[in-house]
């Protein structure tokens, strides 16, 4: 199955930038999709961006959250996705889960691999 490790969580005051890496192995051929759901204490998960992997043409979609803050990337030759957060809130405070799916997602319903998380905190 897929396997996925986040990396770059941490304590970042208000204003501040955080950048987010996840890298996949054991993914097979064909299309996949990655990216990134937040979890905050008592709160549903809840989807922030994703970016389709190993096409020639990136596309790109955000939760309105995160549009104009937050810019999700790739590297697809090296199945890794990057999560770039800037003017960060502490709303944003949560667990960040990297993500991955053979379809398109904006629910946890559609996700079929998740990473362990990492940990945001934004102080104000």
């Amino acid at each position: 199955q897929v396997q996925l490790v986040e990396s770059g969580g941490g304590l970042v005051q208000a204003g501040g930038s955080l950048r987010l890496s996840c890298a996949a192995s054991r993914l097979t051929y064909g299309a996949w999709h990655m990216g990134w759901f937040r979890q905050a204490p008592g709160k549903e998960r809840e989807f922030v961006a994703r970016i389709n992997i190993g096409w020639e043409n990136a596309l790109t979609v955000y939760a309105d959250s995160a549009k104009g803050r937050f810019t999700i990337s790739r590297d697809s030759a090296k199945n890794t996705v990057y999560l770039q957060m800037n003017s960060l809130k502490p709303e944003d405070t949560a667990v960040y889960y990297c993500a991955a799916a053979r379809g398109r997602f904006t629910t946890i319903h559609s996700v079929d691999s998740w990473g362990q998380g990492t940990q945001v905190t934004v102080s104000a």
